[in-house]
């Protein structure tokens, strides 16, 4: 239960519309794309501007109640379930772009802005905001700050850190910092970096300082078609053996190829056990030569068919496609658990394998589309969540993959994050010295632990268990 008159506190800063405390509503934000485990908050709130989240965070600090930061709930690890924090404050009405700086390419961003509305409000000027993930069209920049999130495109021109200069973080007190800014490089320690890939466990962000990129003069986009997932994979390998670095370089294999057609219509075969979308992008001079050298590249790796997109309208047909994979996979089955592993690129043909194994032992069927180009599997395991035994063979499952990934010299996330999904996996990665020194480094931004408690660090209580697939929050 909530302390007595914290609802009324509560609204008098963001009003009676900033509250939301149905029982119906509050099933919204049970979970986020992850969806095994599910936790209902008590109360929501909804402030509209960065100096409400300041006030709403001092009231919460004073009451002694945790809370959880929610941007547009698309994580794919469980990093908004309000676990022991009965109060989620979501950024989600806090969507000014507040100042552009074309010159310079700076943007300052409120992290309820949508990612895409970033690089459609400098288009005009040539600029683009370069992190892409695939849930870009709802995706905000919150999130994406928490998660340090990636997408096709960050093989070429790197992950969110790279393009974050400073942030505005409201610690778990109230209190309103700003690290970084719009300079190049600060003085002292890289606290903006820090924050990035934080999940919300040092504060949560208001405001951002993005770095613009300019768009590139011309792109050469090619799908290459084989038949089978390991010369594919070879591929992809020798590509960037070649020292050709592809603006995407994206995989998809024969299930989710047939899924995405059905529901796209973009002209993939639905006959070919793999495709890889490679995407060239720099000035016009040059292109056409390292497109010829990509084209021979995938021959040489037993490519049936290497297509061209002839124009932006196919194009833009093919990365609607790949984007939109995961809501495709809806007809294949009712539920599915997308893992997040990284590998060496040259351990890809090693890693399906496995994963191929995985799902035959589990008796489970596992899709594969995935950022290629830098090893960053993401290994779709279908399943119907009212078969209790097959969601504990999806969970068993899940941890074997991403064992495999790092005992072949990976990680257990590339971009999803650790949230609650990954939580038990960190000490495969740190020792418990790693781990102790990361906790201290916490609490000095948030010495009670109460912004988004039982995520990213594992502690006494590493949280969720699979047996328990609904959890309400608890003070």
């Amino acid at each position: 239960m909530l302390p007595p008159g914290l609802d009324q506190r509560l609204r008098q800063i963001v009003g009676d519309d900033g509250i939301i405390d149905r029982p119906e509503s509050l099933l919204v934000y049970e979970c986020d794309g992850y969806t095994l485990e599910r936790a209902t908050p008590e109360r929501v709130v909804l402030p509209h501007t960065p100096d409400e989240v300041s006030q709403v965070l001092r009231v919460l600090w004073a009451a002694g109640v945790p809370f959880v930061p929610r941007g547009a709930g698309t994580g794919l690890a469980g990093g908004t379930l309000p676990v022991e924090a009965p109060v989620m404050v979501c950024t989600s009405r806090l969507q000014e772009i507040e100042s552009i700086d074309v010159t310079n390419r700076r943007i300052v961003a409120q992290a309820g802005v949508v990612n895409l509305w970033v690089s459609r409000a400098v288009e005009k000027d040539g600029l683009l905001y370069a992190p892409d993930p695939s849930s870009q069209t709802a995706c905000t920049i919150g999130g994406n700050v928490a998660n340090n999130s990636g997408g096709p495109h960050t093989l070429k021109y790197g992950v969110t850190t790279n393009h974050v200069l400073g942030v505005e973080l409201v610690l778990p007190t109230g209190e309103m910092v700003q690290l970084g800014g719009a300079v190049e490089r600060g003085v002292g320690y890289d606290l903006t970096g820090l924050v990035v890939g934080g999940e919300g466990t040092l504060g949560l962000v208001t405001r951002a300082t993005l770095r613009l990129t300019r768009a590139p003069e011309a792109y050469r986009t090619f799908l290459a078609i084989f038949d089978s997932v390991g010369d594919a994979s070879e591929a992809v390998s020798g590509v960037i053996g070649a020292g050709i670095v592809p603006a995407a370089l994206e995989m998809m294999d024969g299930l989710i190829l047939r899924a995405v057609e059905e529901a796209f219509h973009a002209g993939l075969p639905i006959d070919a056990e793999a495709i890889l979308l490679i995407e060239l992008d720099g000035p016009e001079a040059g292109l056409e030569s390292q497109s010829d050298e990509v084209r021979a590249i995938c021959t040489r790796h037993r490519a049936v068919e290497v297509r061209s997109a002839r124009d932006d309208a196919e194009r833009a047909l093919l990365w609607k496609a790949r984007k939109r994979a995961f809501g495709a996979v809806g007809r294949l089955a009712p539920n599915y658990c997308t893992q997040d592993g990284v590998v060496p690129r040259t351990q890809l043909p090693e890693i399906l394998r496995r994963i191929s194994n995985a799902a035959e032992k589990h008796q489970l069927r596992i899709g594969n589309v995935f950022h290629a180009g830098d090893g960053n599997i993401h290994p779709i395991i279908l399943f119907d969540e009212r078969d209790q035994d097959e969601v504990q063979r999806v969970l068993t499952a899940g941890r074997e993959i991403l064992e495999a990934c790092v005992e072949l010299g990976g990680s257990v996330t590339g971009e999803h994050g650790i949230g609650v999904e990954k939580i038990a996996q960190m000490p495969l990665l740190f020792a418990p010295e790693d781990l102790r020194a990361m906790t201290t480094l916490r609490t000095v931004f948030d010495p009670e632990r109460r912004s988004n408690p039982h995520k990213l660090l594992p502690d006494s209580k590493v949280c969720i268990e699979a047996r328990a697939p609904r959890r309400q929050a608890a003070m």
